[in-house]
């Protein structure tokens, strides 16, 4: 079975760069690679809430990319530094994006994300099978 990748234009140079696709389609699933939230200059926002926000947003825009949406997420894996401190924070923002039925979710605590300061990491699984 073929697989597709899906590269927004924002994500060539993680894509050339690190050697890993935003997100791959293969059959009736998006298999999505991790998002971090981070601001238009590269950087980790001070405030989690936003963090959370800009990360979700890079969730949608692979999902847009591959012609699916939010409601398409089946499972979602969420890493997160400092998972206690934040978990009020981020459930708050995931429900911006998400809505019943929800998705399968596990949530990860780590010691450390690959951009210093990043409190989370959103990888999701979409599709419409």
């Amino acid at each position: 079975m073929a697989r597709d990748v899906i590269l927004p234009a924002a994500d060539r140079h993680a894509y050339d760069s690190f050697h890993f696709a935003p997100a791959v389609r293969h059959g009736g699933l998006l298999l999505c690679s991790g998002q971090l939230g981070l601001d238009a200059d590269g950087a980790v926002p001070a405030e989690p809430a936003e963090e959370f926000r800009l990360a979700w947003q890079a969730v949608g825009r692979i999902l847009e990319a591959a012609g699916l949406g939010f409601d398409d997420v089946l499972e979602l894996t969420t890493f997160h530094v400092g998972l206690r401190d934040h978990l009020r924070a981020f459930l708050a923002v995931k429900d911006e994006f998400l809505q019943a039925p929800w998705p399968a979710w596990t949530a990860i605590g780590v010691s450390e994300l690959a951009v210093p300061g990043a409190r989370v990491e959103i990888k999701v699984t979409a599709g419409t099978v």
